[in-house]
């Protein structure tokens, strides 16, 4: 059952507040619209972010109070769900703040830790203070994933390849915003023959971009401690084309930014008897849910589109958690999406270096 059936008692209701650590392209572009459809269950309070004219300016369009100061939105009354669009490096403080500051719910944009250890503590804050929390994997939200889910039988069980495959046009700010990468040279190329350069761009690709759709490989892969990559390859000037094998199954994850005029962002399973394709609309694009086909034998099914689409999903599903109307994700499963995606990228890193180095030698 999607979430949108599951919201209709929400808007009987006074709507929630909304604070928002952050005012980026991500909060501008994508989040404040998802919000704006939604103003019967949720409602901007608070905008903060560290340039104050960025701030009152975003504050501005939604009429919400702004400040410079992760304090004075903590502080807030008015605020009940906090929304961490700020850079990957404040996440696990910020979430740990939120939830000692006994909001409702918070979300995180991903990945909301780095490391094992910052995912254990915001574990144990969370268990400690009841505040939940989900992170910002739109995919897992959206409703073409939600009823791929409910339709596709055992095939989780038998699929023995699972493709991630996302083409976009050229977009430096998304590049950078989207994977934080800090090695382009201002107003310049990066120094390719730099083993670092391509370390920290095959990195920020996964914790970037591919950890969009890592959750949903996972839910086909849930014993991934034998992890091996077959393949890591940085593709220029933004992408990679990664092979890996967990126990019987083939994992591909490809992403090409270039001059295409349509892009495409395509999750796979594929089994011996089944398969499934989702076809996902770009993240910047206010376009609508995901279509998924599942096709069984020689029978195919097509789900979608629906009206909205993960983004909007997920803050139903915040609505939800904040009245304690639903329950949350759990802190293993959250802890486990990241550590899978932190596993891929520590084992891509070594083997595209050690490739690197052979080449050079």
């Amino acid at each position: 059952m999607s979430s949108q059936s599951q919201a209709t008692p929400l808007g009987s209701l006074k709507p929630l507040g909304v604070g928002i650590l952050g005012a980026g392209p991500v909060t501008q572009a994508i989040h404040l619209p998802s919000l704006a459809r939604l103003r019967d269950i949720l409602e901007v309070r608070h905008i903060m972010d560290v340039d104050a004219s960025v701030a009152e300016s975003v504050a501005a369009r939604v009429g919400a109070t702004h400040s410079t100061s992760l304090d004075a939105l903590l502080g807030d009354p008015d605020v009940d769900i906090v929304a961490i669009c700020s850079p990957h490096q404040f996440h696990a403080d910020q979430v740990i703040a939120a939830c000692r500051a006994g909001k409702k719910a918070v979300l995180c944009e991903k990945p909301f830790a780095m490391s094992g250890e910052e995912a254990a503590r915001i574990s144990a804050v969370s268990e400690e203070t009841g505040v939940p929390i989900i992170v910002g994997a739109m995919h897992t939200f959206d409703p073409g994933w939600l009823a791929a889910e409910a339709n596709w039988g055992d095939l989780p069980r038998t699929a023995h390849t699972i493709r991630s495959s996302i083409v976009l046009p050229p977009n430096a700010r998304f590049e950078d915003f989207a994977t934080e990468i800090i090695t382009r040279p201002a107003g310049g190329t990066p120094d390719y023959n730099d083993v670092e350069v391509i370390k920290n761009a095959l990195r920020g690709g996964i914790m970037g971009l591919a950890i969009h759709d890592l959750p949903l490989v996972r839910r086909f892969t849930p014993d991934f401690e034998d992890l091996e990559v077959l393949q890591a390859r940085h593709v220029r000037p933004f992408g990679y084309v990664i092979s890996l094998r967990a126990g019987n199954q083939i994992i591909e994850l490809r992403a090409a930014m270039n001059s295409t005029w349509k892009p495409e962002w395509v999750f796979e399973a594929i089994s011996d008897d089944a398969a499934l394709r989702i076809d996902f609309t770009p993240s910047y694009v206010q376009a609508g849910s995901a279509v998924a086909t599942v096709t069984t034998g020689t029978t195919s099914t097509t789900f979608g589109p629906y009206e909205h689409n993960g983004y909007e999903g997920e803050w139903r599903e915040l609505a939800q958690l904040a009245r304690g109307t639903k329950q949350p994700p759990s802190a293993e499963s959250l802890i486990n999406d990241l550590t899978f995606a932190l596993s891929i990228a520590d084992a891509t890193v070594d083997v595209a270096a050690a490739e690197f180095a052979g080449a050079r030698s």
